[in-house]
């Protein structure tokens, strides 16, 4: 019990509040029309607790290809269902002690504020829906390919975290990273935890097992500060988004921290296998969806073929190999 600490009072205060909006409105009709996106979530949850890539990165294109809502509405019920998920697993994981690199929190997320700004004013207005959609798992499957390409090796050489002291350097990669994944997030409502697990183990070695809970602390710390920027300041979140957070609120609050726990005692290759089988399904379903014409193919291509080479340019695995003792 002792490492539900955290997490049981959080629960207990969600539960408390959504029986409360259930009992006291009269949205119960659309919450219950709203139950694909529960369904949707058990999984986008579970894998959201248990990889780097987040539950939105799940369901911004289930939401988006599917179920057919605009890219805004898919990135704010995003970081709203994040902010129940994200921060259920992060809760799990802090209080059961899993080891995370705290300094790959705290920098990042410095730099993802000022990116979530940037990427929703700057970024967003000039997106168009199909761009984004095929933008976003064009995205990841180049982050895919550049951590299967560091892995190729099964005596990849990893580390336990950051280096004792930080230098200058470092920091600027670090703030740099949550900058550029603050831009993304702003996109999709998700994504800084992905490039973040890249540099982690990509440039820095860090082994899978350390980044991955790492990334999911840093996502539940970015995905507040975007539901806060949304649905306070902006003020776009649209019922759209409410009743299908409160259809699947209550899954997310306890599949999230689920796949928190389950990865704790996953192998490290298992953990990266995981989202190459994710990130494949996601370019596979949106073609499928959006239709595989030649414009499509080609600006799929362009991206993972840009993505790939800028994975392959912070990817130092083999460096690290020859450096070991």
């Amino acid at each position: 019990m002792r490492g539900l600490r955290f997490y049981l009072p959080y629960a207990t205060f969600v539960f408390i509040v959504l029986i409360t909006i259930y009992t006291t409105t009269d949205v119960f009709p659309e919450v219950l029309a709203s139950w694909p996106a529960a369904v949707a979530m058990v999984f986008g949850s579970f894998i959201g607790g248990a990889s780097a890539e987040g539950g939105g990165a799940i369901a911004f294109p289930v939401f988006t290809l599917l179920f057919k809502i605009a890219p805004s509405s898919a990135r704010n019920f995003s970081f709203a269902i994040q902010s129940v998920g994200m921060v259920s697993a992060s809760l799990m994981i802090l209080g059961r002690g899993i080891p995370i690199e705290k300094r790959a929190v705290f920098y990042p997320a410095i730099g993802a504020v000022f990116g979530l700004l940037l990427g929703t004013f700057g970024v967003v207005p000039h997106l168009d829906p199909t761009t984004t959609k095929l933008f976003f798992v064009s995205l990841w499957m180049s982050f895919g390919i550049g951590l299967w390409r560091a892995n190729r090796n099964a005596s990849r050489i990893v580390k336990k975290g950051l280096p004792p002291i930080l230098t200058q350097r470092d920091i600027f990669n670090l703030i740099g990273i949550g900058l550029l994944g603050g831009i993304v997030s702003a996109i999709f409502g998700n994504g800084i935890c992905m490039v973040t697990f890249c540099l982690l183990t990509l440039w820095y070695g860090i082994d899978e097992r350390i980044a991955t809970p790492t990334s999911v602390v840093l996502m539940s710390v970015v995905t507040v500060c975007g539901f806060f920027l949304h649905a306070v300041v902006i003020q776009d979140f649209g019922p759209i988004e409410y009743h299908t957070w409160l259809a699947a609120a209550p899954v997310v609050v306890f599949f999230s921290p689920l796949g928190a726990f389950t990865i704790s005692y996953w192998k490290r290759l298992s953990i990266a296998r995981l989202l190459y089988v994710i990130i494949a399904v996601q370019l596979i379903g949106a073609l499928y969806v959006l239709g595989f014409t030649i414009q499509n193919l080609m600006f799929c291509s362009a991206v993972i073929l840009i993505g790939t080479f800028l994975m392959t340019k912070i990817d130092r695995s083999g460096i690290q190999q020859e450096l070991a003792p």
